[in-house]
């Protein structure tokens, strides 16, 4: 053995490489359709960075599209205070606009009415009631 200093042959840490984000799945993570929005959102993909910027300044499209809409599947179902599974069985498009949520609500359909008793708060089955729960 030597004295002589050895030559580093650990391998070196890379660089962070910056994390991009499909358009759709900036979309769906900014909860907008994506269909609705400006075409220079759609064709290129989003970085993280670019992501969070949007949501910490949004511009007019995205606070119009929060809005107005159209409104995603999930985002109908917490406006009209349902599942998503309501709106399936109520028979309701995948997006709708706030005004046609507004008109929804001013109408108050039969199913509607009963879906929103269904997913109210406190309606569901008594504790104690499932299969290998314990009694309260």
């Amino acid at each position: 053995m030597t004295d002589a200093p050895r030559e580093d042959r650990r391998q070196q840490p890379k660089p962070p490489k910056q994390q991009l984000l499909s358009p759709a799945t900036a979309a769906q993570k900014l909860g907008v359709l994506l269909a609705a929005t400006p075409e220079e959102f759609r064709v290129a993909p989003l970085s993280r960075t670019a992501l969070n910027e949007l949501n910490e300044n949004p511009p007019e499209w995205l606070t119009t599209l929060r809005r107005e809409g159209p409104h995603l599947r999930g985002e109908v179902a917490r406006r009209l205070g349902v599942s998503n599974s309501a709106l399936a069985r109520g028979g309701v498009s995948d997006s709708m606009m706030s005004t046609e949520i507004r008109e929804l609500l001013a109408d108050m359909p039969h199913w509607l009415s009963v879906e929103r008793e269904k997913h109210a708060p406190g309606t569901g089955s008594p504790k104690g009631s499932a299969v290998g729960e314990r009694p309260s």
